[in-house]
């Protein structure tokens, strides 16, 4: 069922994967900002939360493409 990433594939994954990575900590960075400044910014907290789930999401999903299947 899976199938081998060209060359080019895999360094365009590689490629998304540190933009998103550096996104990733980027969010951390605001959010423990915003939370710095008290309970006035909780919307856009929640909003970078959310993010950043959905960018680990996403990352996760890119690892698996360069995992091959192991069958057991």
């Amino acid at each position: 069922m899976g199938f081998e990433l060209s060359a080019e594939e895999v360094e365009a994954v590689q490629t998304e994967l540190a933009r998103l990575r550096e996104e990733h900590r980027d969010l951390d960075t605001a959010i423990e900002a915003l939370e710095s400044l008290g309970p006035i910014n909780q919307i856009q907290v929640q909003r970078l939360k959310k993010r950043k789930l959905y960018l680990r999401d996403r990352i996760s999903h890119l690892e698996d493409q360069l995992t091959p299947d192991i069958i057991a």
